[in-house]
């Protein structure tokens, strides 16, 4: 109880000018949303564009794969380097702009384990589609791992940030009410 009341009266103390910590203004946060929304749908064409045009030519070639890991290891055992950073770089390249978007989008979409249920749902919803709808596309379970994957990298690396700079917290941390 104490604690409470220190802390109410450290920070009644202090003026709005003085609070570094509170982030941008209403009318920034606003816009960075509405800009990471289209970003959002930006990259939605862009995945659909990737993921989702038939290739006739490769339908004799692709197969269904629901075995973690088969294609990971498929790919390393190329002789061709090229193909395989192109394969698994690309993939976990594609997986970035859930982990940098989704906590501008949202403040409720924060957090590890809420980027990686996000990304899990949308690329398995794009490979059910790819392995039932498109011509020449094969459901892989390890093109979602390495998207979600790219999705935790870019929330590690830059997302989280991103998210508490555009979306402060409301409310302090329970360690942070010390007593005065």
């Amino acid at each position: 109880m104490t604690s409470r009341i220190g802390w109410r009266r450290a920070t009644a103390d202090r003026s709005e000018d003085e609070d570094p910590g509170r982030g941008p203004g209403p009318w920034l946060r606003v816009f960075l949303a509405v800009l990471a929304v289209a970003a959002m749908v930006a990259f939605g064409v862009v995945l659909a564009r990737l993921t989702l045009q038939p290739e006739p030519a490769s339908d004799a070639l692709t197969h269904t794969n629901l075995r973690p890991g088969d294609s990971i290891r498929a790919y390393l055992a190329q002789p061709a380097f090229r193909d395989t950073v192109k394969q698994l770089g690309g993939n976990i390249l594609l997986g970035v702009p859930f982990g940098l978007l989704l906590p501008v989008v949202s403040p409720r979409t924060r957090g590890f384990v809420r980027i990686a249920l996000l990304t899990v749902a949308t690329m398995l919803l794009v490979e059910l589609i790819q392995g039932a709808l498109i011509t020449g596309r094969a459901f892989d379970i390890d093109d979602v791992l390495l998207n979600t994957a790219g999705a935790l990298l870019g929330y590690a690396v830059v997302g989280r940030r991103l998210g508490r700079a555009v979306h402060p917290r409301r409310k302090p941390r329970w360690w942070s009410l010390r007593r005065t």
